[in-house]
This record gives C-alpha cells, structure tokens and sequence, in this order.
C-alpha cells in the first residue's frame, strides 16, 4: 500500500477513536467487584485530587488482609491508643506532647480535609514514631447505607488527601466513620494497603461525659481487647486530654506498654 494512503488511514481511525470517547483520553480502570463506574462527585477543598473511579490499587495490593483489626502487634500486657478526627491544630499538638512525655505510641486516624488543613501535623506524628489511619474525607457515619462508588471515594479521596499532605508517608489503617464497615469497603482499604482497624474500647469521649468518666470506662472495658478509641478532634477534646493524661500514668504503673494494632 502506498505511504500516502496509509497514513490517510492511520489518521482516519485516530479521529474515530477520539470521536468515540470525546476527545478525551481516560486511564484503566481498577475497581473492585461489584463497583460500577459514575462521576466522581466533587469534595469542597480537594482541588487536585484525582477521582476515585480512576485510581489505581497501591504496590500492597493483595499484601493486606481485610478483616478488621483490633489485636496487638506485641504479645504481653499490651495498649494501643487510637485517637480520631484530627489533626486539629489546637488538640493535637497537645496530645502528642502528652504522648511524647509518657513514651507512648498512638494511631491518629485523620480525615482528609483535616490532613490537607495541617500538613505540618502530619509530619509531626509520623516523625514521633506514631502511625497514619485514613478516617475518610466527610466522615459519614451512614456511609455503610449508602452505594460502594460512595463508600470508595471517601475512602480514596482521603487517602489522597493524607498523601499530599503527609509526603507520601505510609498510611497503615482505614477506619470506617462509626465502624460503618462493609466487606465492599474493607477490601477497597486492603487493596490500597489499608488495614481496616476497629477497636475494644469504647469510653464515648466525644460526648464529653467527665474525665473521671472516660477513665473509668477505658479501665472497665480493656479486658475486651487493648485497641483504644479516643479523639484528639472533632471539637471540645479538654475531657479527652485530661482521660487520657490521667489514663497514660496509669497504664504504666499497671505495666502495660504501648503497641500498634496488627496491620
């Protein structure tokens, strides 16, 4: 065939192609089963982030496991200290000096706004020795009511979030709003090398019930398991931070040491 008419071809097919997606090039597509495709709804503030529909699972991929976590890394008399909705640029800077005081270790499960609002935070934690969790970006604590399409953007577009803000830091957990898990949701987390972290212990810190309170309940309830459940955001955390002072000098007269939930 001669070189003028097959470049007329090559071009023709060019246009075809182009025509057939509207002039737009689109990038694989990696979903889990059951996850159709829609538009990526656009989140306030997350300039930049790239849809969930079109993202791709992280190099873990298939490397962690689903099921949700709540048992220590360490064997032994053990507590690990989780603490939500943060970082918040007046609690948490508070919270890890109270941390860095007792040597304690801590997961901080961030949502993405949040991350994205105080970078410098998330530096600081990871730099303490502390571990990321992906506490998604509008923590919808119905989010486990609503379509799979739903539940992975909150979960990716704060993971986005927390990696812009962190540098790339590793984020070791997802934990779902309420423990609004579905199977869907953890597999989306553990496809993108997110262990799906629960807890034992429950003491409601953010109804703000008394600090004498919120001692008494963590002390009660850790012969459930040692994965605690505090808050260092999501408003008023001066209760929150004097439990947990009170709770810290306890736990090491007790003999307990500080680990990290198995990820």
């Amino acid at each position: 065939m001669a070189r003028g008419a097959s470049a007329a071809i090559a071009l023709a097919v060019t246009a075809a192609a182009l025509a057939s997606c509207g002039g737009a090039s689109h990038a694989p597509v990696d979903r889990p089963v059951g996850v159709t495709h829609q538009a990526a709804r656009p989140v306030p503030g997350a300039a930049g982030v790239e849809p969930s529909a079109i993202r791709r699972p992280a190099a873990e991929s298939g490397k962690v496991d689903p099921s949700i976590t709540r048992h220590s890394e360490d064997g032994g008399k053990t507590v690990n200290l989780t603490l939500d909705d943060g970082p918040n640029p007046v609690w948490t800077p508070r919270f890890l000096d109270l941390l860095e005081k007792h040597k304690a270790k801590a997961v901080f499960c961030v949502l993405g706004p949040a991350a994205k609002a105080n970078p410098e935070l998330l530096g600081r934690i990871v730099d303490a020795g502390h571990r990321l969790c992906d506490h998604s970006v509008h923590h919808d604590t119905a989010m486990d009511k609503k379509p799979v399409d739903y539940q992975t953007q909150e979960i990716l577009d704060a993971k986005d979030m927390i990696d812009q803000a962190s540098g790339g830091r590793r984020i070791w957990y997802y934990r779902a709003p309420g423990g609004a898990f579905t199977p869907e949701s953890r597999q989306v987390a553990a496809d993108h090398g997110m262990r799906p972290l629960g807890w034992n212990v429950d003491p409601s810190d953010y109804q703000r019930p008394g600090v004498d309170t919120i001692v008494t309940r963590v002390q009660e309830q850790l012969a459930k398991g040692p994965t605690v459940l505090m808050h260092d955001g999501g408003g008023d955390r001066e209760q929150s931070f004097q439990a947990l002072e009170k709770l810290l000098t306890w736990f090491d007269e007790q003999g307990y040491h500080y680990s990290f939930p198995q990820a």
